[in-house]
């Protein structure tokens, strides 16, 4: 059965595991409890204030692209962290395209780190992607759910134990983190990773074997999927989904590394990653069999920008705004004009996937987020757009002919053909 949203030419399908997913907090707790083993709560529920060892390593899951067959029953798994509540609701059916066919124009709006703080810009933008018909992709920090006097449960590869670039969550930020996680994954998000520690430059992911990242990546998955065991919380509900399965893609922080990466990513079953440290706006390829979502070149004045962050400002004339309004005023219009002037670009040219990332931060009087905003209410309901996550983009990019998506390579950004001759 379908949720009765339809927006533009994006539909989303409401699978009956939805109806499952779709509770409240003391209700998933009651279905947790009720589904325990026979005989009670295992030891490691039982013993909540006991951690898992971060290092341990995480079975490698195999991703298909197809959706797994469900029994219909909830299942608690591991400590209670986690369940299996079925396949996720508010997916985009991913279809070929018919011969001659014009491609969706698809965005993806991703985050770095995932985090809900003071701030809120987690439940912000959460609710506004619910709100403008859009999927976003959330990559998590594993350490936002270690409480900091839990630090020494991370080891970083070639950094003392405990140690990390950012800052580790309080308690009450790690349960509100928790409850955005539940609520996204339930909107039709994907929870993907920004790994843990944040390293860049010396000794940070571009100087980290594949080894290395697959320490990385284990920890991520066991922040996961023993949040309950390592923080000690007995009353949160689990996550609705088993991380395992979920997890298929990330981006390495600060955009390095993913040289040796990609081997991880391979091993792993993963089915992106988006680590690349950038490209023009064209249709994407694979790497080893991994694809590659890079962040983008956009037309920025008489150049190109990255389209993250403040990667925007970076390749202005240096001028600070001083805290002062006008000039947030100005730099906000700035950026938002350099987004929509890459959608366009390719709205109106070769259909390429318009790739966008940011924080969740209030940096120059929080300008980028108020542009994203800006952005993702224009862009998102019009004809033809579908705002989906990396993974939903994955699933299309699946199904399609190669032929057809190696024509879609060959147009420049701004280059519409006439596509009724161009994909026969």
């Amino acid at each position: 059965m379908t949720d009765g949203r339809h927006t533009g030419s994006r539909v989303r399908t409401r699978t009956a595991r939805g109806a499952v997913a779709v509770v409240s907090v003391g209700a998933a707790v009651a279905l947790a409890v009720a589904l325990l083993p026979e005989g009670g709560p295992s030891p490691a529920q039982q013993s909540m204030s006991t951690a898992v060892p971060a290092q341990a390593p995480a079975p490698a899951p195999s991703h298909p692209s197809t959706t797994p067959s469900w029994d219909g029953q909830v299942k608690v798994l591991g400590d209670g962290s986690t369940s299996d509540t079925g396949p996720q609701p508010n997916q985009l059916k991913a279809e070929k395209l018919k011969p001659g066919e014009k491609p969706p124009q698809f965005v993806v709006f991703s985050w770095d780190g995932a985090l809900e703080n003071d701030d809120h810009l987690f439940s912000r933008f959460r609710e506004l992607a619910k709100a403008n018909n859009a999927a976003m992709t959330f990559f998590l920090t594993g350490i936002y759910l270690v409480p900091a006097e839990k630090r020494a449960l991370y080891r970083p590869p070639q950094h003392d134990r405990g140690s990390a670039a950012i800052s580790f969550p309080t308690e009450a930020h790690v349960k509100e983190t928790l409850e955005q996680l539940r609520l996204a994954w339930q909107d039709g998000d994907e929870i993907g990773t920004h790994f843990n520690g944040h390293f860049c430059g010396p000794k940070g992911g571009g100087d980290w074997s594949t080894d290395e990242w697959l320490s990385e990546i284990d920890q991520a998955y066991s922040f996961v999927t023993h949040w309950k065991t390592n923080t000690g919380f007995a009353k949160e509900a689990p996550l609705p989904f088993d991380y395992q399965q979920e997890l298929v893609g990330g981006r390495a922080p600060c955009l390095e590394g993913q040289k040796n990466l990609i081997p991880a990513a391979k091993a792993l079953g993963w089915r992106y990653d988006a680590s690349s440290q950038g490209e023009f706006q064209v249709w994407p390829s694979k790497i080893n069999g991994i694809w590659n979502f890079p962040l983008q070149l956009l037309p920025f004045g008489d150049t190109q920008v990255l389209s993250m962050d403040y990667n925007f400002l970076a390749h202005q004339s240096g001028e600070s705004t001083d805290g002062d309004p006008k000039k947030y005023a100005t730099w906000e219009k700035q950026t938002r004009e350099g987004y929509l002037n890459g959608f366009e670009r390719v709205y109106n040219g070769s259909r390429a996937p318009l790739f966008i990332g940011n924080h969740f931060e209030t940096w120059n009087g929080g300008i980028y987020m108020q542009a994203i905003e800006d952005v993702m209410k224009t862009v998102c309901k019009k004809d033809g757009v579908r705002c989906v996550s990396f993974k939903e983009l994955a699933d299309w990019l699946d199904v399609q002919d190669p032929a057809v998506l190696d024509q879609l390579r060959r147009l420049d950004p701004a280059q519409a053909p006439d596509w009724p001759s161009y994909l026969k």
